[in-house]
């Protein structure tokens, strides 16, 4: 990695542990400014474990998290999200009985910055707040191309159309970093190239690295600048793409299933 860039996520020894039972353990990784880094292994490796010590749904055992250059050991759920990481989820998470913008909106809440008092009053500065969150939907919306199904319910997209809500919707609160668990499943092969060409934009337009989880290695493969693997909760390798698919452990493990 170019010694230039700035690394935005540092993990170093993180370990997690469930009564008797390690889910993970003994993990360090970095992940760049701008770099989009894949997090691979078989099923029940321990993968989205690791997104939830990252956004602090659990708090792990050991090791040490970074996020910015500062120590995120005594942040929570809230306090992670407004320090700049958001996150999609394997199963799709949306409100289905909001609207689609409404969807979106939800995810400008952190970055109000009007008081409660202000919006009970309706002072002109709510005003103004509202139409910027509407005008910044609306962007948002046109992006992953759901401009015209802004008014209808969340519940009532295609799958492939609530994917792109759902990463929409963490895009709203502006993250440093953003954590895509398994974006592809489900996907036709037409929805995973659109898929990538996505991830890509989001990437580049909205200045955020990216950190995912996914089974589908066309989608890893294609996109990601390093990857790494991990296996019954230890990491079993970290390179390329060329030097993950050549290396002999994590073809046994797992790309030779």
């Amino acid at each position: 990695m170019d010694e230039r860039k700035t690394p935005v996520l540092e993990v170093q020894e993180l370990g997690i542990d469930f009564g008797g039972l390690t889910a993970v353990n003994d993990l360090s990784m970095e992940v760049y400014d701008g770099e989009i880094v894949g997090l691979i292994g078989p099923n029940g490796a321990g993968k989205t474990t690791v997104f939830n010590m990252l956004t602090k749904v659990y708090q792990p055992t050991r090791g040490t998290i970074r996020f910015l250059g500062e120590d995120t050991a005594k942040k929570n759920v809230v306090e992670m999200n407004h320090a700049g990481i958001a996150r999609t989820f394997q199963n799709i998470r949306l409100f289905s009985g909001l609207s689609v913008a409404d969807n979106v909106k939800t995810g400008f809440h952190g970055r109000i910055p009007y008081s409660p008092l202000t919006a009970i009053f309706r002072l002109p500065s709510y005003y103004r707040k509202e139409k910027e969150i509407d005008e910044k939907t609306k962007a948002l919306l046109e992006i992953f191309g759901l401009s015209e199904e802004a008014d209808n319910l969340a519940s009532n997209l295609p799958y492939g159309a609530q994917r792109r809500l759902e990463i929409a919707r963490a895009l709203a609160s502006q993250p440093r970093l953003l954590l895509l668990d398994e974006p592809a499943a489900g996907m036709n092969p037409q929805e995973t190239e659109e898929l990538m060409s996505m991830i890509r934009l989001v990437r580049d337009r909205f200045e955020t690295s990216i950190l995912l989880i996914e089974h589908d290695m066309k989608l890893v493969m294609g996109i990601c600048e390093r990857i790494t693997v991990l296996n019954y909760g230890m990491m079993l390798a970290q390179g390329t793409p060329d030097e993950i698919q050549a290396n002999p452990e994590v073809i046994k493990a797992y790309l030779g299933e």
